[in-house]
């Protein structure tokens, strides 16, 4: 018997901690190497490379890891590998085939089974019982939490209990992480909010890993010397004196080399905790803090309770430490939420000052609230993954588009770097202090220039930067200002040989 764990990521730089965690489950069920494998691929790879390193493989039985990133090419990859291979079993879990799992399997005949929710302890047995000699169709009659094809009947096998933390197997036992890519962990699973366009609202309880586990396994990373570990807790401080222990051991552990991403509620922390954050090496941790709307009709529409004006005033303090990277999230097409609601929360979270904000766009996911309120909110959103969402009542088509548009402008301009100086006088001295208000106009001129077309290195985007002072602003003084403070971003960024052959190409657009 052979089996084999596999996804499509999205980047290389990604893992898939799913699939580690079933490897150990069935590891310790008895599986050895030779048995089970893990081979993880990217949505970037050629589909026929993908086709042929499965096949080649000539596996038994190949699960699937699904996500709204992977879901498209994982269908088409499993098609064709049941064409050429009839006994191959395939078997899906993730949550993009967790809920409405039964319209699935009888849309793809393909498919064999799909394990709903938390998979470690039913893939365990699975390995088990295939040990143990029981027949395929055996295993996935007493699997619990699969839904499965028996001939030409779907069978729904009852819902298994939700495991103990306690009882997860520690993901890097037998697959140590690869020293270039991320290498992501979790300290808990569960949430205490429950926003209605997230999975994770729709698990009741939080459950943590007991600390002195959790500390145990932070020292295995801080010994490894890991790069980067990504806490994929869903909101990672919701117990403060939890969360406090974690950062205070790493702080004491610090090798000088390890960051520590995770996602925290701002609106949670309190004095104690912003000192203690205040006291870590810079570039020790990184946080990301979904803010999503600061219009109170559209959090309460979205059941996400917070105090916003203590989140907001905790972000500033931690952008003004200066010792970690803050990442903040809006979300466009939230219910009540028009387009000039969305500038005005665009312009109070973008002056917080944080290193990275991100304009996702809301995304009707399978099992949300919000995804059976659709008709109620006037949603129109795509058919396939991501299902996100076109037009609301109170967003048209042409608005989601027009921001989409800025949210691609802010990437280039805020989000990589390279143009601070320049950007935040233009806010201030052309656009009244509104961030919103000049990235709107920069992503008008830039896609009416025709910009959008292509690809463009970073000093070009420089002259474009400057196409659009000397298109939008009057003053000469101002673009006499513009042009110097460019170059000093400029000057900043780039490596000395790339500005000397700036200086050498001067200001034209070269491919123009």
């Amino acid at each position: 018997m052979r089996l084999l764990l596999t996804t499509l990521n999205a980047k290389y730089i990604h893992s898939n901690l799913a699939l580690r965690y079933l490897y150990e489950s069935g590891r310790r069920a008895g599986l050895s190497a030779d048995q089970l494998y893990v081979k993880e691929f990217t949505i970037n790879n050629e589909a026929g490379y993908v086709y042929g390193e499965i096949l080649r493989g000539q596996f038994d039985i190949v699960c699937f890891s699904c996500y709204i990133w992977n879901i498209r090419q994982i269908c088409d990859l499993a098609a064709d590998l049941k064409k050429t291979q009839p006994s191959l079993i395939i078997l899906l879990g993730g949550p993009e085939v967790s809920y409405e799992a039964d319209a699935f399997l009888q849309q793809n005949p393909w498919a064999d089974g799909i394990l709903r929710g938390e998979g470690e302890t039913a893939f365990e047995k699975l390995c088990a019982d295939l040990q143990s000699g029981l027949s395929v169709k055996g295993c996935l009659s007493g699997l619990p939490s699969l839904i499965w094809r028996d001939g030409d009947c779907i069978r729904d096998n009852e819902m298994g209990e939700v495991m103990e933390m306690a009882a997860l197997p520690f993901p890097y036992e037998n697959l140590p992480p690869a020293e270039d890519k991320v290498v992501y962990y979790e300290a808990s699973r569960g949430c205490p909010y429950r926003c209605s366009y997230c999975l994770s609202s729709l698990e009741k309880t939080i459950r943590p890993l007991p600390l002195e586990r959790t500390l145990s396994e932070l020292s295995w990373f801080l010994d490894a010397g890991i790069r980067q570990v990504k806490f994929i807790d869903r909101t990672f401080n919701f117990d403060k004196q939890r969360a406090k222990s974690i950062w205070q051991y790493l702080i004491d552990h610090d090798n000088g080399t390890t960051n520590f991403h995770f996602e925290i509620c701002a609106a949670l922390l309190d004095d104690s905790c912003l000192k203690m954050i205040a006291g870590a090496r810079k570039g020790l941790f990184q946080f990301e803090i979904g803010i999503q709307s600061c219009n109170a009709a559209a959090l309460a529409a979205i059941d996400r309770v917070e105090d916003m004006a203590r989140a907001l005033k905790n972000i500033r303090s931690l952008v003004a430490m200066g010792n970690s990277h803050i990442h903040v999230d809006l979300i466009a097409g939230l219910p009540y939420e028009d387009y000039e609601s969305f500038a005005l929360s665009f312009d109070t979270v973008y002056e917080l000052g944080a290193d990275n904000l991100q304009l996702g766009f809301l995304k009707l996911l399978k099992g949300t609230k919000i995804r059976e309120q659709a008709e109620e909110y006037g949603y129109l959103q795509r058919s396939y993954a991501p299902y996100q969402i076109l037009a609301s009542r109170w967003m048209s088509a042409l608005d989601m588009d027009r921001l989409a548009e800025i949210e691609a402008v802010l990437e280039l301009y805020h989000n990589k770097g390279g143009f601070s100086q320049t950007v935040q006088m233009m806010i201030a001295e052309c656009f009244d202090g509104s961030a919103f208000g000049f990235y709107e106009k920069l992503a008008v001129f830039f896609y009416g220039q025709g910009f959008q077309h292509r690809s463009h290195k970073k000093e070009d985007l420089y002259r474009i930067l400057l196409l659009f002072v000397e298109h939008t602003v009057s003053s000469d003084v101002i673009k006499e200002r513009a042009g110097r403070l460019l170059m000093e971003d400029l000057e900043k960024t780039m490596n000395f040989d790339a500005v000397k052959k700036f200086y050498k190409k001067g200001w034209n657009l070269q491919w123009k």
